[in-house]
């Protein structure tokens, strides 16, 4: 699951953040890192998909995102699944976080990448879907894919 663009290879898509939630707007935030985690996110030894992220004391966390003990680590290695501080600009932390306060809304990390060998990840503003919202996602992906099938066919 690696693509290059621009700099950006993308080590970790959270597919399921986009069919749960409506994402309103979306940030990238540097991630504070131990030295064995980034070579496991080298390796793609990510799961971002039960991961949130959670203001605490003026800061934000990214919560609950697995980065598997690196294979050649010693007894030094780090938790799989340690909170991991996010690193962004005070007035986006701020903006965020009056979003927060405000409106029902979450932030919901969508995907991992490097970017000039640095780890970043995409976090968004998200309000939940309710099940009639999503049921219209996957009929409307549902008649797109008819639709190009249908092309596809005609234009043999």
């Amino acid at each position: 699951m690696t693509k290059t663009q621009g700099g950006i290879k993308v080590i970790a898509k959270n597919k399921r953040a986009t069919f749960d939630f409506q994402l309103l707007e979306k940030f990238e935030a540097g991630i504070s890192l131990k030295g064995t985690e980034i070579k496991s996110i080298r390796d793609h030894q990510v799961n971002l998909q039960r991961s949130y992220v959670q203001a605490r004391r003026g800061e934000l966390w990214l919560v609950d995102m697995h980065i598997a003990p690196y294979v050649h680590g010693s007894y030094e290695n780090h938790d799989p699944v340690r909170p991991r501080k996010l690193l962004l600009h005070r007035r986006e932390i701020n903006k965020i976080m009056d979003q927060l306060a405000q409106k029902s809304l979450t932030v919901v990390p969508t995907r991992l990448y490097l970017k000039d060998g640095r780890a970043k990840v995409e976090i968004a503003l998200a309000r939940g879907k309710q099940k009639h919202d999503k049921r219209q996602d996957i009929a409307r992906r549902d008649d797109e894919r008819r639709v190009e099938r249908a092309l596809r066919e005609k234009y043999r």
